[in-house]
């Protein structure tokens, strides 16, 4: 008994570290930089993430860099299921969405990881991750507001969960969905004054 704790505590453990260290890779602060937009967080939000590369105007950047940040979440937990077990598997989804929240290399000061936390969903049950992805598309249509749709859509992923029948899930994506509305505070207060910028602004405060 006591060497099975020990391995769910081992591969858990694993899962986390290489899912942070895959995670903290800063795509959009790279991208800039290769593409001679300097450091972007020197422009807009000064946020690493997709939404504020797009304040570049450069909308195929944004773009990449939204695949690559999903891509993070995407291949962690699919690397760690393939060759671990499910507990390097859970831990990776954590890892990686802390990874590309705080990374050590920007001083723990990177992104608030929807992208992140979209590929990681779509890994752990595609379902879960195409209902998070619809939702977050059909907010953004009506409102434009690419907070409020992450903010819907990690409220309603732990949801999604339960309905498409992996309650084993629901406290780890609980978890993912939490660290996100964290990450969103300054949103929350901006939306709720009416002041938070749409899609495509290239200035916030």
């Amino acid at each position: 008994m006591e060497t099975i704790i020990n391995h769910i505590q081992l591969s858990g453990l694993v899962g986390i570290i290489a899912g942070y260290l895959l995670g903290s890779i800063p795509f959009g602060l790279v991208l800039c930089r290769l593409f001679g937009y300097g450091d972007i967080r020197d422009i807009g939000s000064g946020n690493i993430g997709a939404t504020n590369v797009l304040r570049t105007g450069n909308k195929w950047l944004a773009a990449l860099t939204l695949i690559l940040d999903s891509s993070k979440g995407l291949i962690a937990v699919l690397v760690a299921a393939a060759f671990f077990d499910k507990h390097a598997m859970f831990g990776a989804a954590l890892g990686v969405v802390l990874g590309h929240n705080f990374p050590v290399w920007l001083k723990f000061k990177g992104g608030k990881g929807v992208a992140t936390t979209l590929g990681t969903l779509l890994a752990l049950s595609w379902p879960v991750g195409l209902a998070c992805c619809l939702t977050w598309g059909a907010v953004a249509a009506a409102t434009r507001i690419s907070s409020l749709s992450a903010l819907v859509a990690l409220a309603l992923a732990p949801i999604f969960v339960v309905w498409f029948g992996n309650p084993h899930q629901v406290y780890l994506v609980g978890l993912l969905a939490l660290i996100g509305w964290i990450r969103h505070r300054a949103n929350i207060t901006r939306l709720l004054d009416g002041v938070e910028p749409k899609i495509g602004k290239k200035k916030t405060e």
